[in-house]
């Protein structure tokens, strides 16, 4: 299995391998002792979430305040998405920047995205199928969204689907707005958090 840090600090794409045999294949994927490494702390898996969603649905951005957060370990177990992780940390670096990964059923990759970050993916197709294992449960005072579709944040979607999204999403403000509205978290409060996380 290799894990490797994407664009935005606190993202990270996993790549597992796989062991293929006339009977199928198998694979690990998900290793918390090698997450650790990369982390410097245990991510506390608490839910496990599963998603289907038809060709062209967006779902996100979706970020939660820090502390505490909500950590993502995203993998497609049937169909195929873009993953999408956009850094939302007001002071960051990489504000406002956004990296990217295929998510399939024939590479298998998952993605970590750390607490503070923003979320969102794209379905390639029909009755694609994602599952998140996620460090906190739903805490819906807690949990905020940035319209996919801004295009301050430019996410690159596949220009051949039609995009659709929920009415929640719809109606998201900007990254800007939510800037303004003192939604967004710091990067000051995340580096707080992760170095308490560090113990």
């Amino acid at each position: 299995m290799q894990i490797e840090p994407l664009a935005v600090e606190g993202a990270y794409v996993v790549t597992p391998r796989q062991i293929a045999d006339d009977r199928g294949r198998f694979l690990e994927s998900f290793r918390s002792d090698l997450l650790v490494e990369r982390l410097g702390h245990r991510p506390d898996i608490v839910q496990t979430n599963v998603s289907v969603s038809s060709k062209g649905t967006v779902r996100g951005i979706h970020f939660a305040d820090i502390p505490p957060g909500q950590g993502k370990y995203v993998t497609a177990l049937t169909g195929s998405l873009v993953d999408y992780v956009v850094d939302v940390r007001v002071g960051s670096p990489t504000f406002g920047q956004w990296d990217s990964v295929l998510l399939d059923t024939v590479d298998r990759r998952a993605v970590w995205i750390g607490e503070g970050l923003g979320h969102a993916f794209h379905a390639l197709e029909d009755d694609t199928t994602a599952m998140y294992l996620v460090t906190a449960t739903w805490n819906p005072t807690g949990e905020h969204g940035i319209h996919p579709l801004d295009p301050a944040v430019g996410l690159d979607l596949p220009a051949d689907l039609a995009v659709t999204l929920s009415a929640k999403d719809e109606a998201a403000p900007s990254l800007a707005e939510a800037e303004r509205m003192g939604l967004l978290p710091t990067y000051a409060a995340w580096q707080a958090h992760m170095a308490s996380r560090r113990g």
